[in-house]
């Protein structure tokens, strides 16, 4: 499966920690089309390397996708 044009959830959901990213905040490599200015560089963040496009992930819609993310950021979240 390949990305959704336009979607950028999987940058905007969760929280990344080598980034000092918090959960719902969009990426600051995000350009203006949502698209990852450092993607298949070496400064990218291995967790975002790992996370592949899936339909369970993905769901139908940007917005589908974004909550799916969100619900997993909370349901992983240190209490």
């Amino acid at each position: 499966m390949d990305c959704r044009p336009g979607c950028g959830a999987c940058c905007i959901a969760p929280s990344i920690s080598s980034l000092a990213k918090p959960a719902g905040v969009p990426c600051r490599h995000l350009d203006g089309e949502l698209r990852c200015q450092i993607f298949g560089r070496p400064e990218r963040p291995a967790c975002c390397g790992g996370l592949q496009p899936s339909p369970e992930m993905c769901g139908e819609t940007r917005e589908q996708a974004l909550l799916w993310l969100q619900t997993l950021e909370d349901q992983t979240r240190p209490q």
